[in-house]
């Protein structure tokens, strides 16, 4: 580490750094920043994602650590000295939904390719003696996620990611299924080299011993992986259809009542979630319509059919802004947005007095992750009987929020493949290539 500057190499994936719509983002890379904060330095960030190279970069001191979401192996630890673990993961075994299900290695039919010098490669060598027949290919050339899209394309039969990258990309390809787990469980970790300097490595025990002592390690866990924690096939296959079928039909509606201040995505997902995008959906509490409103909160905003879509999406749209004004100032973004969904779902007192039951329970309210625990007492009488508001079901608005999120992301994820769609040139490199060819094939024809 040089004066004022630390130097961290990490990989391009969604569990560790990405581009999201709103900048950075990724574990890794909120948590190499809030170290690099805690040391009081600069971050010079290296993308290599080739693992051998990772590794490499910090053996030589060209990084001061690798934090590329790599797991913690005795072979790795022959030559790395690794930080307190973060997280516990599991590596999956993936296959395509509808093929043939694989229950062990003996019934593998068809490529199995992994990551070159992943943990997964020392797992399959461990595991050989046992399977003499198991065989696998290894790459350099691909990332995890492009191993699940040749896994959905056909071009490959299997491929092993972690339980982290799994529940990630399921959001968007339900079709990915895995088939049992390799190994035991791992912990993934920071990578330092082993040097007669223990300083930095000294200080990101430190760090680490605050942030779980803090909470926020468990913020940072629910922030990225807390609504994917449970997979529903069915739920996923039916919503991708529903954006095919409807999406299109009401999404100049959405766009036009979001407005500046809301996203018309996070509009698009509550209104999945209330109805299904259907105009005339009816519960038997007596809401209705694209965004489920109440008699009462529809003659508050003026609504006057509620089965209408473009009045019931401009209702919904100017609820969801009402409720967010009632949440504190100090509560940060994107915890903001799930209180006020949970609001928009369950009313905004009972929220508050889930975040009065977990200020009393010596936790963050203003953290979603630790109310959204708390919210389910609203149920037992010992607890709502001293809350103002009283009794609630209050695990209706956890699963309300976790499924909205699921949508939201799904909903960026297709906006943004659109619009890389759109701008992509008439005529594409390989139509000229083929256009070439054709023309050449026309030359020798005559």
């Amino acid at each position: 580490m040089s004066k004022g500057k630390i130097t961290v190499v990490t990989r391009n994936s969604p569990t560790t750094y990405y581009e999201s719509h709103d900048g950075p983002a990724g574990i890794e890379y909120e948590l190499i920043t809030e170290f690099a904060q805690f040391l009081g330095v600069e971050v010079e960030l290296i993308v290599n994602d080739n693992l051998k190279e990772v590794m490499d970069l910090v053996n030589t001191g060209k990084a001061d650590i690798a934090a590329a979401g790599l797991t913690v192996t005795s072979e790795r630890e022959k030559y790395l000295r690794f930080a307190p673990a973060y997280q516990q993961i599991t590596s999956k075994l993936i296959f395509k939904q509808g093929k043939k299900w694989p229950r062990n290695l003996t019934q593998l039919d068809g490529e199995l390719r992994i990551l070159a010098h992943s943990s997964y490669s020392q797992a399959l060598l461990d595991l050989k003696p046992e399977y003499p027949e198991l065989h696998w290919s290894e790459t350099t050339e691909q990332t995890s996620e492009e191993l699940l899209m040749m896994v959905l394309d056909e071009t490959i039969s299997y491929t092993i990611v972690d339980s982290t990258e799994l529940k990630l990309n399921r959001r968007y390809h339900p079709e990915l299924a895995f088939a049992f787990t390799i190994g035991n469980p791992q912990s993934l970790s920071w990578a330092l080299g082993k040097t007669d300097d223990y300083s930095l490595f000294s200080k990101t025990i430190e760090f680490f011993g605050l942030h779980k002592s803090q909470g926020k390690l468990a913020q940072l866990k629910e922030k990225y992986y807390g609504h994917v924690k449970h997979f529903d096939y069915v739920g996923a296959r039916k919503f991708r259809h529903a954006t095919q079928q409807k999406l299109d039909k009401y999404k100049k509606l959405f766009v036009e009542a979001a407005g500046e201040d809301l996203d018309w995505r996070l509009l698009a997902a509550v209104s999945y979630q209330e109805s299904h995008w259907r105009p005339r959906a009816k519960s038997p509490t007596g809401v209705r319509g694209m965004m489920m409103l109440t008699l009462n909160t529809a003659k508050q905003l003026g609504i006057k059919n509620r089965l209408d879509p473009e009045q019931s999406i401009m209702g919904g749209a100017q609820y969801l802004r009402k409720i967010g004004k009632r949440v504190p100032a100090q509560i940060a973004e994107p915890d903001r947005t799930w209180f006020a969904l949970a609001g928009y779902n369950i009313g905004w007192g009972h929220v508050e007095d889930a975040r009065r039951i977990t200020r009393q329970q010596g936790r963050n309210p203003d953290k979603w992750s630790s109310v959204k625990e708390r919210l389910p007492l609203l149920q037992k009488k010992r607890w709502y009987k001293k809350t103002r508001y009283g009794y609630a079901r209050g695990n209706e608005p956890v699963k309300y929020v976790t499924n909205i999120r699921r949508y939201y992301d799904v909903l960026i994820w297709l906006d943004e493949e659109q619009q890389d769609f759109e701008t992509l040139p008439t005529e594409t490199p390989r139509s000229q290539e083929k256009a070439l060819i054709a023309a050449k094939e026309a030359e020798v024809s005559q």
